[in-house]
């Protein structure tokens, strides 16, 4: 099935790190034409050229010119893979509330831009890909509220824009602890704490790997009959 991203141009929001670079190098490795955007020029440029990826862009996902920038100068998109996001915290009734609204700048409004943006360049054939996460279903008590809602929205937007945008494929990756770049840097010294945890109660008894996850994300370009769907990943935490 891979083998549908032969040639097919493969742009990856958030492709510099964590579940995108893993996405963006197996796209890579099934022969898509591979282009990865990141927040710094000098990360996603060195990531590109480690990788041998097609090509690189940087872009801050809340300020729309970035984004029409990034994108002007590539001609045709297959598939296009929505990743950039911060872990956005704050307790709604004491966090600064233009600090909350990124939680959809970074997602919702990302999106809209980058999908008005490409315009007829997005092909007919083509896929886009969202992420949301645990939150999603199982937000907690840690000033996730907004990030939570921020993150099921992006499962009902694409279900929207899977009639919308037909015969364009939406789908959406619902990843559960995934052990990347963002986790340590969200977590901090309580890192290995919270990987132990997981041993004793996750029925996979460990966090997901990128790789894992990239998987998800080439399978859901790949699979021609995928529409307006949400993939879990989670190692079955929504079962605990």
């Amino acid at each position: 099935m891979t083998s549908t991203l032969q040639d097919r141009t493969v742009v990856v929001f958030g492709g510099t790190s964590g579940i995108g670079l893993a996405a963006a190098r197996q796209a890579k490795a099934v022969g898509a034409k591979v282009i990865v955007v990141g927040l710094n020029p000098e990360g996603a440029g060195r990531v590109a050229a480690e990788n041998g990826f097609d090509g690189w862009r940087a872009a801050d996902v809340t300020r729309p010119e970035t984004i029409a920038a990034a994108l002007a100068d590539i001609p045709h998109v297959d598939h296009l893979v929505l990743l950039a996001g911060t872990f956005v915290a704050g307790r709604v009734l004491e966090a600064e509330v233009d600090h909350l609204k990124r939680a959809f700048d970074e997602r919702i409004w990302a999106a809209v831009h980058t999908l008005r943006t490409l315009g007829d360049r997005f092909a007919r054939d083509g896929s886009v890909t969202f992420i949301s996460g645990a939150l999603a279903e199982r937000p907690t008590a840690q000033g996730t509220a907004v990030l939570a809602a921020a993150s099921a929205s992006m499962e009902a937007f694409a279900r929207g824009l899977a009639l919308e945008l037909a015969p364009r494929r939406v789908n959406t990756l619902s990843p559960g602890p995934i052990d990347t770049p963002l986790l340590a840097r969200t977590l901090g010294a309580g890192r290995e704490a919270y990987v132990a945890a997981l041993s004793e109660t996750l029925p996979a008894r460990r966090p997901g790997t990128a790789e894992e996850a990239g998987a998800a994300i080439v399978f859901l370009m790949s699979n021609g009959f995928m529409t307006g769907e949400t993939l879990h990943i989670d190692g079955g935490s929504r079962l605990v």
